[in-house]
């Protein structure tokens, strides 16, 4: 994970085989200091883990899909994209 910070948002690269769910749980954790398992409230409080993997997931034929996703959860406007990347504002 790479972290970057410019004003009031931090970035947060992953590798893309990191499911999206993942990276916004290891990004928010990192952010506040705390472990991603104790995370309150869980990430399915604010949206569906398996919905937002799945929105980011390769069509069968293989074509990645393109776009980003953005919600609130502990206080942080997240936004997740395909290329990997996580920003907390």
């Amino acid at each position: 994970m790479k972290s970057e910070n410019s004003g009031d948002e931090r970035g947060f690269e992953f590798q893309s085989e990191t499911r999206p769910s993942m990276r916004v749980v290891r990004a928010v954790a990192a952010a506040d200091g705390v472990d991603p398992a104790d995370l309150e409230p869980p990430l399915a409080d604010a949206v569906d883990p398996a919905a937002l993997d799945r929105l980011f997931a390769s069509l069968a034929d293989g074509t990645v899909r393109r776009g980003r996703a953005t919600f609130d959860y502990r206080g942080y406007d997240v936004t997740v994209d395909s290329s990997g990347r996580v920003t907390l504002e």
